[in-house]
């Protein structure tokens, strides 16, 4: 019979095998009959991540005092530290304390894909999607050892006499014989196998409430949004003014109406185009994250934690999505914000133009001021004549005089900057499709859903306040002691201090129970952090 000869170089060892010997039986040759009779095999494999396992396993009838890890890669032998830690935590369910097992998992991967210039002699390697792939052999074995653990031997002895039972205690204190203990006690019950959930290894352990402790407990009292006991005057969150506008002028309300019911044709296929764009990983990242903080309200980024990886979102883009579909799932069920005194639409469509005619110089001409000078009185009268369909699609209610009574209520605990209200009303006109049923809709929502979005606050601080101030001095502007920017400076703040809560307690939780996310979104998704790369980073230092 052919022979092949394996030289042990650590040992010095060469031990020779049939050319025809199956795996098992080497192991049988090598490690013993004890070991060989208790093997299961196992195969999985993932071309997303380009590799194929096999391998044999101990089942729990079998365990020594030091774990055995043979493993190959692409069919040469190496080692790897995370792969012997993840099956020593795989078997911790099925083995006893100080058990542990003996495995063999052969792994082909893409060459590519493996960096083996990680240790001098290469007996350690790297490979892509690390994690990944362990995993994916783990809940294997994991489930192959579950299979088989109904097998399980234990060595038995007859209890001794007068020794008493559990059924004979609850017997003598008049309980039935089984109250308690449950099906397992029952004659002739099966033990249960242990459970096969998943269990995180160290590296994934992560604070997933952030509930439990926020950063800011962390800081001195001056960062704290608490009132200082010692100084009951002094001035919280809470005191400060939310936007420019008084309290008494806004009246939140929900429709008093009936909820209807939307069977039109047009909405249901805007809703369907959504789900047709959605991304799956990245709607599963939004549904299950936790809101670390406002990073920059500049540009509209914040801080989120989704499993063991730190993403910046654009907060901004996230939003306009968001209320795009919150505006198609509510449709005709909109709350209504309800404005005291009720502005009239002229007016603030004046407003809106007079900006645009600023913003553009260069649109100077007869033409131009014409159009500025018309569109006004052309929107106010276009959304006066379909003042019942806004109403009863959108909550937005017109009086016959122009009066703004209401505008649409998305989202509860949210309020939009009613500074972009005028613009809001002036796209109104040429942004949005009125000929046809699902082009208003669909550029209808879109325009409520921009008015929705967060604006980015410019940073006002006491040394900006300062700059702006000596540059209007020496352009010959009047700013009389500065009263103009203070008032800006304040009113940012007020506005910072309220969109930091509006997106804690009302945004990000909104977002993580009713958010799709669209391909759209992957352009304002980055990650910054990976818990898993910075364990690995620090396991070598």
């Amino acid at each position: 019979m052919p022979k092949f000869s394996m030289s042990l170089a650590d040992s010095g060892v060469s031990i020779s095998t049939p050319v025809s010997a199956s795996t098992v039986d080497r192991i049988r040759q090598i490690h013993g009959s004890a070991v060989a009779n208790e093997l299961v095999e196992f195969k999985t494999e993932d071309t997303k991540f380009g590799f194929r396992a096999s391998g044999l396993a101990t089942n729990a009838n079998y365990h020594v005092k030091k774990t055995v890890i043979l493993l190959f890669i692409n069919h040469r032998a190496v080692e790897s530290t995370a792969v012997k830690r993840a099956i020593e935590q795989t078997y911790s369910a099925f083995l006893p304390k100080g058990g542990h097992p003996l495995v063999y998992l052969d792994l082909e991967i893409e060459p590519n894909r493996v960096d083996v210039n990680v240790h001098p002699t290469k007996r350690e390697v790297n490979f892509l999607n690390e994690d990944e792939i362990i995993e994916l052999v783990c809940t294997e074995i994991r489930s192959k050892l579950a299979e088989v653990d109904s097998s399980r031997t234990f060595l038995t002895q007859s209890l001794l006499p007068g020794v008493q039972t559990i059924e004979s205690v609850q017997r003598d204190q008049g309980a039935p014989a089984h109250e308690g203990t449950g099906e397992a006690t029952k004659a002739g019950a099966t033990p249960k196998t242990p459970a096969t959930t998943k269990k995180p290894y160290e590296n994934n352990l992560i604070r997933t409430d952030s509930k439990v402790r926020k950063i800011t407990a962390m800081l001195g009292p001056a960062a704290a949004s608490p009132r200082d006991p010692s100084n009951p005057g002094a001035p919280t969150e809470t005191d400060a003014p939310t936007i420019p506008i008084p309290e008494n002028g806004l009246q939140y309300e929900t429709t008093d109406r009936q909820p209807l019911k939307i069977a039109l044709t047009s909405v249901k296929s805007l809703r369907a185009s959504v789900r047709s764009e959605m991304h799956n990983t990245l709607t599963e990242m939004f549904a299950s994250h936790t809101y670390v903080g406002l990073v920059d309200e500049r540009r509209r980024l914040a801080a989120i934690q989704s499993g063991v990886k730190l993403y910046l979102i654009d907060y901004g883009l996230a939003c306009h999505e968001f209320f795009y579909q919150v505006g198609l799932t509510d449709f005709g069920n909109f709350g209504v914000i309800r404005l005291d005194p009720a502005p009239k639409l002229v007016d603030l469509l004046k407003i809106a133009a007079e900006s645009e005619r600023q913003e553009h110089p260069d649109s100077n001409g007869e033409e131009a001021d014409s159009i500025f000078a018309n569109a006004p009185e052309m929107i106010a009268r276009t959304l006066i004549d379909r003042r019942e369909m806004l109403n009863e699609y959108f909550s937005m209610q017109i009086s016959p005089d122009g009066d703004l009574l209401t505008i649409p209520l998305l989202l509860k605990g949210y309020l939009p900057a009613l500074g972009k209200l005028p613009r809001f009303l002036l796209r109104l006109g040429p942004y949005v499709d009125w000929g046809s049923e699902e082009g208003c809709f669909r550029t209808f929502l879109r325009e409520l859903a921009a008015f929705y979005t967060p604006e980015q606050l410019p940073v006002l601080s006491q040394t900006v306040a300062q700059d702006a101030l000596g540059e209007s001095a020496t352009r010959g502007h009047v700013v009389a002691d500065g009263s103009e920017l203070e008032y800006e400076d304040t009113f940012v703040r007020a506005r910072r201090v309220q969109m930091v809560r509006m997106l804690e307690h009302a945004v990000f939780p909104a977002l993580r129970a009713r958010l799709v996310a669209t391909s759209r979104l992957l352009r304002g998704v980055v990650e910054v952090a990976d818990l898993k790369g910075l364990y690995r980073v620090f396991e070598r230092c």
